[in-house]
């Protein structure tokens, strides 16, 4: 076994129940996006198993199979990462943001309304994801799109309202009409959750 790759199988995340009693967002639809999120947990484990076994240095080893090994790894570990931000933070009354994520959405973007038209315009112009994170070097909020799970990535910043926009997230209960589960998404926010990773993290101070 490679020691580069060693790695502890990991299990996903069990869904809170209020995610099964979301305002516009059926519990079929919430079940099926969780099953994408358990293909990738597995599909994260399978590649470091395979990743343990290989040997980079063997003569049989191309750079190929590396590659798409190595890029497989992050589209699943992104997706892992993506999905629990995004179902950790339904399953409240949305609203508008009144704790710690609400100060700082008023002094980056100047209000509330700002902040989500431009988060709803970043979800529609994307292909799979788009994000508000905190940008650690310029100290400041700001919304970001991403066409799959691991494209356009951000250094040094970090994600906390996690928005997915990938056709499987809404399909089952809006058809075509994005905007409107955008609007759903919105309206199931637990900013209370967010406030949590703000101060956690100490974002903002």
């Amino acid at each position: 076994m490679s020691l580069a790759y060693s790695h502890t199988e990991i299990a996903p995340r069990e869904l809170k129940p209020s995610l099964y009693e979301l305002e516009g967002i059926s519990r079929q639809a919430v079940e099926a996006h969780y099953r994408l999120y358990e293909g990738y947990v597995a599909k994260r484990n399978e590649i470091l198993a395979r990743l343990a076994d290989a040997d980079p240095a063997a003569a049989n080893q191309t750079y190929s199979e590396l590659r798409a090994l190595k890029v497989e790894l992050t589209f699943a570990i992104g997706g892992i990462k993506n999905h629990e931000l995004y179902f950790e933070h339904l399953g409240g009354n949305g609203g508008d943001p009144k704790g710690a994520f609400g100060e700082l959405v008023v002094r980056e973007f100047g209000s509330v309304a700002e902040w989500r038209v431009d988060l709803k315009a970043t979800g529609m112009a994307a292909r799979g994801w788009a994000w508000t994170a905190w940008d650690w070097d310029e100290r400041r909020l700001f919304n970001y799109i991403g066409d799959a799970q691991n494209t356009f990535p951000v250094w040094n910043a970090t994600p906390i309202v996690a928005l997915d926009v990938y056709e499987h997230a809404y399909f089952l209960d809006f058809g075509t009409d994005r905007a409107a589960y955008i609007e759903a998404f919105f309206n199931n926010l637990d900013y209370g959750v967010v406030d949590g990773w703000v101060e956690a993290y100490g974002i903002g101070r």
